[in-house]
């Protein structure tokens, strides 16, 4: 019985310690499951806060981005516009005043007037200019205002306006004996959108100008070859990348191209045409009325004239002093018949004869010769014939140099040397003699210069300078409205003094 009851008792013992151990693993589940059901709640709330947080940084991302991408399209903008700006700053715009100007004092050793000018000799009534250096006495004026635009198309336009006079008073006052006018009135267009092929850069124009590829020897004052009027044209008509082309057709009075009267009109087609260096000009002209035509002096004119003609001029423009040595130098070869025999001022000359023949040669270079030394050789010549009479000629050469000695960077010494021969048989037109005999002309001239002493086409400059000029006597007999011959000034030396400024920008 003892033992059964103590296995009775170990039993229950077993049974009692089996459930308490069984409530207390369950009671450590529970807790655990309850502490991991905690940790998952914290975990879901860290990852929300980490998506939260993610989300933020996403769209900061995004905000930085688009930020950035604005910041991008500013600065290209800025750019843009910049590059506009140096583009509008590097283009020719708004307005431009140009200007040419020569005035100075002239006397002969007696301190008394003298005659001067370029064109004084007897071959002058032709074109025979002979060294303006101290051989000038006038105050002549050009002022040019400009107004140039470039348009967003690319397309540009130009109008320009010559306000000119001469004088040969020395009074300060001078509206009585005033030559004041406006020269040339006309406006361009240029790199017209609309125009491809040839007329793809071309400019047109319309208006009173001076044609813009005139050219001349400035040491003679004399052009090479002179184009004006009132008409229009198109220049720079570019066939390919080395023939381009000008036409134009100008209409103008006979006489100077100053003149107001406008019952005779001389209408000119031209054509210009450059492959490199070299230029072929050909023009042809028409004036049906005859009746009140004048010469370039404005005398009516005493014989018949001409009703066409036709003019033509080879070029050659070298960047080479004659392909020999540094420096540039130009050369072109003219003739003309009928209306078109002056050659020099094209469709000036209404007394010209229907067989009226005009030869003319120019030649000119500029070149540094070393030591300081510049030097400036031209030669024009010309020979015409039938020109005003029939049988009648009328030829002469001017040789001319100019030299330059640089003394300092604001002193030069500048000396001319001219030499014209002539000869000349009008056959009594205008009551004027037949001659024939040479010019000389010798110039010395101190001058100031700001820069660029060397450079012959650099300005302004002030001189000083003595001139001694002869002739063959016989010059002094070809007409009694000459230079030559007149009251005191006769063949046998003459000096003349002065001073001068000559200035262009």
């Amino acid at each position: 019985m003892y033992k059964k009851r103590r296995l009775a008792v170990m039993i229950g013992m077993l049974a009692g310690s089996t459930s308490v151990f069984a409530q207390t693993d369950m009671s450590s589940i529970e807790a655990r499951l309850a502490a991991m059901e905690q940790r998952l709640q914290d975990a879901e709330t860290r990852a929300q806060v980490a998506e939260k947080r993610a989300t933020a940084a996403e769209q900061k991302t995004q905000q930085l981005v688009t930020a950035q991408q604005q910041a991008q399209t500013t600065t290209q903008e800025v750019a843009q516009r910049t590059t506009a700006l140096e583009k509008k700053a590097d283009q020719s715009g708004g307005f431009e005043f140009h200007g040419y100007a020569r005035s100075g004092l002239l006397m002969n050793d007696a301190a008394s007037s003298s005659k001067s000018g370029p064109y004084l000799t007897p071959a002058g009534q032709t074109g025979g200019a002979v060294g303006r250096l101290g051989n000038e006495a006038d105050t002549y004026v050009e002022l040019n205002l400009e107004h140039k635009q470039t348009l967003d198309n690319g397309a540009t336009t130009r109008f320009k306006a010559m306000l000119a006079d001469g004088q040969r008073t020395y009074n300060d006052w001078s509206a009585d004996t005033s030559d004041l006018n406006i020269r040339q009135a006309f406006a361009e267009l240029g790199n017209l959108p609309d125009f491809t092929g040839a007329l793809k850069g071309s400019t047109f124009w319309a208006g009173k100008r001076f044609d813009r590829d005139n050219f001349d020897i400035h040491w003679l004052d004399s052009d090479v070859v002179f184009l004006a009027g009132t008409g229009g044209g198109v220049y720079d008509v570019k066939w390919n990348d080395s023939l381009r082309s000008n036409f134009s057709i100008y209409g103008r009075n006979f006489g100077s191209v100053e003149q107001t009267d406008n019952n005779v009109q001389n209408y000119i087609l031209s054509m210009n045409h450059f492959a490199g260096p070299f230029q072929l000009m050909v023009s042809g002209l028409r004036a049906k009325d005859n009746d009140d035509r004048k010469d370039t002096n404005g005398d009516l004119i005493k014989t018949d004239a001409a009703n066409t003609g036709v003019h033509a001029l080879v070029g050659l423009h070298n960047e080479s002093f004659y392909g020999l040595r540094e420096g540039t130098a130009k050369t072109a070869l003219l003739y003309g018949h009928g209306l078109g025999a002056e050659v020099k001022s094209i469709g000036s000359d209404g007394a010209l004869l229907s067989e009226a023949d005009t030869w003319r040669f120019a030649s000119y270079g500029v070149t540094p010769i070393g030591g300081g030394w510049s030097v400036a050789p031209a030669v024009l010549a010309q020979s015409s014939k039938d020109r005003y009479v029939k049988g009648d000629s009328y030829e002469w050469v001017t040789l001319n140099t100019r030299l330059i000695k640089e003394v300092t960077q604001n002193f030069a010494l500048a000396f001319e040397g001219s030499y014209q021969y002539m000869d000349l048989n009008p056959e009594g037109y205008k009551d004027r003699n037949a001659v024939n005999g040479s010019f000389y002309k010798l110039t010395f001239a101190p001058t100031l210069k700001a820069s660029k002493i060397g450079d012959f086409f650099s300005r302004p400059e002030l001189r000083l300078f003595a001139t001694w000029m002869d002739w063959s006597s016989k010059l002094d007999h070809y007409a009694s409205d000459d230079a030559f011959g007149s009251s005191g000034f006769n063949a046998g030396g003459e000096w003349n003094f002065g001073v001068q400024m000559e200035t262009w920008f």
